[in-house]
């Protein structure tokens, strides 16, 4: 039987899961004054940095139409289709993707169909896609894969450290307290969400390399059984940057492999230059 992941484009891709049909995306799309970018292969990262760098508003962000996740469900053979989505608190793609599954239903009525809400974003959706693919390639079951991969989702931490806040507070997805705090003193917070995928501070150091530093150490000591983990560490436009995390992270804790990847062109939106995001 065959299967199909569909993961809206916060979620980046490997390069082996870009080789990979089994893995689809749905493009989220972005504006600054009006240009609209897709996020998909043809975004460019450094052009639309520098002109969000140089626009006085605040760039804004859709998510993939319910008729391009059913479209998605609809290629290859058929078999199991799974959707995993940025979390349903900061986006309406799991709302899109729930609609696109009963479109896609109503014309294959057997189908096996499951949305996944990450409760997360970025590469938390991207390790989310590969616990499906490892369930799938090992035989198991469509419920017990969907068992497999709740369970998955609910043990995860996402935590991330940003240069500014300030796309996140203009989207209304952080109050403005946080951001205007934030930008006083050097002050960075680090930054993580619920289990219900809503954004939260965890704490805050003065300056970035601190607080990069704060971040791992967090992450290090709520990380359970920690060699069996793959972790994924995300930057924008900061590869120093995130090989700093990466050696800290390998200081404290032994893990399986960690996963580093560019910012898809949603997460550049909020994480702009330098931002870091790490999902354990």
């Amino acid at each position: 039987m065959d299967y199909r992941i569909v993961v809206d484009s916060c979620g980046e891709f490997t390069e082996e899961m870009k080789r990979d049909p089994h893995f689809i995306h749905t493009a989220l799309h972005l504006e600054i004054d009006g240009e609209q970018f897709t996020d998909d292969e043809s975004f460019d990262r450094q052009d639309f940095l520098r002109k969000m760098k140089a626009s006085p508003n605040c760039p804004k962000s859709s998510c993939p139409s319910p008729e391009d996740y059913r479209s998605a469900f609809e290629e290859g053979e058929p078999g199991n289709r799974y959707a995993v989505t940025l979390s349903a608190e900061l986006s309406g793609s799991y709302n899109s993707a729930t609609l696109g599954q009963n479109l896609y239903l109503e014309e294959h009525p057997d189908a096996n169909v499951h949305v996944f809400n990450s409760c997360s974003a970025s590469v938390g959706e991207t390790l989310i896609a590969l616990k499906i693919q490892e369930c799938e390639e090992a035989g198991m079951e469509f419920p017990e894969t969907i068992r497999q991969v709740d369970q998955f989702i609910q043990e995860q931490n996402t935590y991330f450290v940003l240069e500014t806040l300030e796309n996140l507070r203009k989207n209304g997805r952080i109050s403005s307290v946080k951001a205007v705090v934030a930008s006083a003193l050097n002050i960075k917070p680090v930054m993580g969400a619920t289990p219900q995928g809503t954004i939260i501070q965890l704490g805050q150091a003065r300056g970035m390399q601190k607080a990069l530093r704060a971040m791992v150490e967090r992450m290090a000591a709520e990380l359970k059984n920690p060699a069996e983990k793959v972790l994924g560490l995300v930057h924008c436009n900061n590869r120093e940057r995130a090989e700093y995390v990466k050696s800290e992270i390998q200081k404290l804790i032994r893990v399986k492999d960690i996963i580093v990847l560019e910012t898809s062109g949603v997460s550049t939106l909020y994480a702009a230059q330098g931002g870091i995001i790490l999902v354990a």
